[in-house]
């Protein structure tokens, strides 16, 4: 996945905003809170953050093409970032950043995912 399609893929996300910051991440936001980032690794090659429930969080640290997140996991948080991309781990990616956003826009108050029309059938 492009960052160009990965961007594309969370805009879609109801609520969303998207900012360019810590040195030229692609971050998404829902509520203000972090769900996604896209950056570049020393390689030159794109790589993808998310939060993960703790199983996802579990499986995905000892797969192949996954890592803690730097910076985050190392501070207790269960986020994973993606190192290899092709077509099925795009598939695969898809799936994350929709658990991720469903996780951090759950975290949100009542009245702010009432407010981003977000979680309004759950």
């Amino acid at each position: 996945m492009t960052h160009d399609e990965f961007n594309q893929y969370c805009q879609s996300y109801t609520g969303t905003t998207y900012v360019m910051q810590w040195g030229n991440s692609h971050i998404w936001k829902v509520g203000e809170k972090v769900f996604a980032i896209g950056t570049t690794d020393n390689d030159g090659l794109p790589a993808y953050t998310f939060k993960t429930s703790d199983l996802n969080y579990d499986f995905l640290k000892q797969s192949e093409g996954y890592r803690p997140a730097p910076y985050l996991a190392s501070r207790g948080l269960k986020w994973i970032q993606q190192t290899a991309s092709n077509a099925e781990r795009d598939e695969e990616l898809r799936y994350y950043l929709s658990e991720s956003y469903r996780l951090v826009s759950l975290g949100l108050t009542k009245k702010k995912q009432k407010a981003l029309g977000v979680n309004q059938d759950v």
